[in-house]
């Protein structure tokens, strides 16, 4: 994948937030979807993540909780925005349909669920 510049939107003033706790704006609706579970799914995101200037960057996992794919990415970059990142390359993505054994993902995992965006870093 490419790399991603993280930048604030533009539109970021005008967004509210949801009762999931992510940013949507007014004309933003909940798609209906019988298949969707009634909170989304949870998701892993697995990367690296740069900081401001930085050459090299931090692997990272992110698990986070959202109702598809293009919703988990942009959440997990304005969480990565609000750690101080600022470029990150997001490898892989795929939903998680149990919880993990091991830490620190079982605790990432449980955050998740309650609405957390949970970051791992490593190294």
């Amino acid at each position: 994948m490419a790399r991603l510049r993280i930048e604030e939107s533009p539109d970021s003033d005008r967004l509210k937030e949801s009762p999931a706790g992510r940013k949507t704006s007014d004309f933003m609706e909940d798609p209906v979807n019988d298949n969707t579970p009634k909170d989304g799914f949870v998701f892993i995101i697995i990367g690296k993540a740069y900081q401001e200037g930085g050459d090299e960057g931090i692997d990272i996992h992110i698990m986070l909780r959202a109702p598809d794919d293009d919703t988990a990415v942009r959440d997990a970059l304005n969480a990565l925005t609000e750690e101080g990142f600022s470029e990150a390359d997001l490898d892989q993505i795929g939903m998680l349909m149990g919880a993990p054994d091991e830490e620190p993902h079982a605790s990432a995992y449980q955050g998740a669920l309650e609405g957390e965006v949970a970051i791992i870093r490593f190294g």
